[in-house]
């Protein structure tokens, strides 16, 4: 067997088994790196980090690709691999519909909208979801779930499972959380996480809200390059961790309002076109006149046309619309 095949055989293994010493896997840990996947998908630069030259960054990143089966191929092979891309269930069957299916693992979702309009409450959702097996519109993971604005609650947790009919104090172990207090912070937990989504099988990462500190801490125009920048690297890593883990990626995003504009929408996201250009799928929230009715609005998506949904929010969690409220 040559040791190619060799090294395909172990593509989930441990940096150990790609035959490159101790000592450089320390270095690899050092900087992040915990994972053949994570390995596979690192750039040169990121390994300079750790004190390694260019040439051997590159022979290292070389040897982890070649154990992810990372190759041109014809469209009719990728068609087979689309079909491992997998669905989680929003917990609306109408939303479902709205996303063909659920939200798909390998891409990221964003859901933005204004104070109130829901997206904390489908993150709670998701990750309760995610546990849930294939036959139920779950992923039979766990979640991996960064708060940035202290909006998460163990008690809504505790709900949303109960309705499903998973045993609350199982499903609250099965998701792992980390507040980040600054924005480098973020980007340190997202860049340091592999190894705990490896151990814990997560299916679905998230990010809540992307934008939160990076907002407040880079104001005025002279910091939105260095802003847009970190941002763009921080995107960038959270989906390299999607693909190479098949699991669901999602943020929130706050909007702003631009009162200059007048026709059209004067809600925008924030993050420019950063954002935007990296968000694969993104996703407007918005309240109804209808107490807990909320309406999503596909804004952008490569596989998905424009449209929207309705869906509620109530004390069991995300759910379709009663016959009233329609």
């Amino acid at each position: 067997m040559s040791e190619e095949a060799v090294l395909r055989k172990k593509r989930y293994e441990r940096l150990e088994d790609l035959n490159i010493g101790s000592a450089m896997c320390k270095k690899l840990r050092e900087i992040g790196i915990s994972t053949v996947e994570n390995l596979g998908m690192a750039t040169d630069k990121e390994l300079e980090k750790a004190g390694i030259s260019k040439k051997a960054a590159r022979e290292l990143i070389s040897k982890a690709r070649s154990c992810m089966t990372l190759q041109f191929i014809r469209g009719d092979e990728l068609v087979k691999m689309r079909q491992s891309v997998l669905r989680l269930t929003t917990g609306s069957s109408m939303l479902d519909n709205l996303l063909n299916g659920g939200i798909e693992s390998q891409s990221i979702t964003e859901f933005y909208g204004e104070y109130g309009s829901g997206k904390s409450q489908i993150c709670h959702q998701l990750c309760v979801n995610v546990q849930l097996p294939p036959e139920e519109g779950g992923l039979g993971g766990a979640a991996l779930y960064i708060d940035t604005e202290n909006t998460f609650r163990t008690e809504r947790i505790f709900q949303m499972a109960q309705n499903v009919g998973l045993d609350p104090e199982e499903a609250i172990k099965k998701i792992i959380f980390a507040e980040a207090y600054t924005s480098d912070h973020q980007m340190f937990l997202l860049e340091n996480s592999d190894k705990v989504i490896k151990e814990n099988g997560i299916r679905l990462i998230v990010i809540d809200s992307l934008t939160s500190h990076f907002r407040s801490e880079y104001l005025g125009r002279e910091m939105l390059q260095e802003r847009q920048q970190k941002l763009n690297k921080h995107m960038h890593m959270l989906i390299r961790l999607a693909r190479a883990f098949n699991a669901v990626a999602v943020v929130t995003n706050q909007v702003m309002s631009k009162p200059d504009v007048f026709f059209g929408d004067a809600i925008h996201p924030v993050g420019g076109h950063i954002v935007a250009h990296t968000s694969h799928t993104r996703i407007f929230l918005r309240k109804s006149a209808r107490g807990p009715v909320r309406i999503a609005r596909i804004v952008s998506s490569p596989h998905l046309p424009e449209g929207e949904g309705i869906f509620r929010i109530s004390e069991r969690g995300i759910e379709d619309t009663t016959e009233m409220e329609k």
